[in-house]
């Protein structure tokens, strides 16, 4: 079975700091990635995605993680086993079936935008 994992990433800036989520899954040798800056509520509107250069498989595993270099904390929100039901995973468009507790259905990402709704 293939993984997924749902990365809060925490970006440090003096006092304040960015937060955005990296969405991860499984692809053999390492994990297909994503950022959004919102997450997806079921059955509303699609939020903007951003494909990201693949990352290693240990994300899959990390609870919470002190990036190097001062580039903030990581910690895992969700996660779970996924079903792809796209036509290929190495494409624009993807299908993934979810089951998480933030993450739990079908998963959409068509270009530059997901949307999570309820599987039948």
């Amino acid at each position: 079975m293939s993984k997924w994992v749902l990365l809060e990433h925490k970006v440090y800036s003096g006092k304040s700091f960015d937060l955005h989520y990296d969405f991860l899954v499984e692809n053999e040798i390492d994990c297909l990635t994503w950022k959004f800056l919102k997450l997806p509520l079921s059955n509303q509107a699609s939020v903007e995605i951003f494909k990201q250069p693949n990352h290693r498989l240990v994300w899959l595993s990390r609870k919470e993680h002190q990036l190097s270099g001062n580039r903030g904390l990581v910690k895992r929100i969700d996660h779970g086993i996924f079903k792809d039901v796209s036509d290929q995973l190495n494409s624009d468009d993807f299908r993934f079936i979810l089951d998480g507790q933030l993450l739990y259905g079908l998963f959409e990402i068509s270009g530059n935008s997901c949307r999570l709704s309820k599987s039948n």
